[in-house]
């Protein structure tokens, strides 16, 4: 028993003690260093959204910040780009050059079907007043529009009837007489409706010429209305003029497609 107590080494008892501090020491004041690092960006932001918050002069929260108290320039005035067009502008209605061209020639001037607006002035389209077409007038209904000697008007569904032949002449943008060339006499709508041939021309006979969708034309009285409706020159199924009273645009009866002769 004495012989193994002697063979046990002997410890320098302080020197271990001190030795085993240090290392207590030194890994405590890591794990604090360790536990500040980590918490200092939580306080910070904590206090930083705090004061957020409570601060009621932020510049957020002021009602008075100059980002909010004028406008920016952008919003003050619309960019040129961005303004509408004047009305003297020419991008105001775009229209084919080359379409409109030949649409006029076919409609004896009258742009307020492809694409100008109403009333117009008329100052670019003098040039096409006086215009002369032959042309006879084929309608939805199969007939061809004729004056005959006696100036009745009434439709044929012979071709070759030099009665049908027609000589539209423009007056104005968009106005047209109709004159047959077999009988002398100037198709007229009457403020009454009535469709007849007049011997002289007045202002019954001012037709407003008008292409339709479907591509055929329409003829108005441009001088006599009924109760605010326009009266157009309409043959019925069976060839014979129609009342102006009983007219719309809409119905095939007074759609005419113009032939060249």
């Amino acid at each position: 028993m004495s012989q193994a107590v002697r063979l046990l080494p002997v410890l320098p008892t302080p020197l271990y003690h001190e030795h085993m501090g240090c290392w207590r020491d030194l890994s405590l004041s890591l794990l604090l260093a360790l536990l500040l690092s980590l918490s200092l960006p939580v306080v910070v932001c904590h206090q930083a959204l705090y004061r957020g918050r409570l601060q009621p002069h932020s510049p957020r929260l002021q009602p008075h910040s100059p980002r909010l108290q004028s406008p920016s320039p952008r919003l003050q005035s619309p960019s040129p780009s961005l303004q509408p067009p004047s009305p003297s502008s020419p991008l105001r209605a775009p229209v084919n050059s080359s379409l409109a061209a030949s649409r006029v020639g076919e409609t004896g001037g009258s742009l307020e079907r492809i694409g100008g607006p109403l009333g117009r002035h008329v100052r670019s389209y003098n040039h096409l007043q006086g215009d002369v077409r032959q042309r006879k007038l084929f309608s939805f209904q199969k007939f061809f529009l004729r004056i005959d000697k006696n100036g009745r008007v009434n439709g044929t569904k012979s071709k070759d009837d030099p009665l049908s032949i027609l000589e539209i002449t423009s007056v104005d943008v968009g106005v047209v007489a109709i004159k047959g060339l077999g009988s002398n006499y100037y198709l007229a709508i009457s403020r009454k409706g009535e469709l007849y041939g007049a011997r002289e021309f007045g202002i019954d006979c001012t037709l407003k010429e008008r292409i339709e969708e479907n591509g055929y034309n329409t003829y108005a009285s441009a001088e006599w209305k009924n109760k605010k409706r326009q009266m157009f020159v309409g043959l019925s199924v069976h060839g014979r003029p129609l009342r102006g009273k009983k007219t719309r645009r809409r119905n095939t009866a007074t759609h005419f497609l113009p032939i060249m002769v």
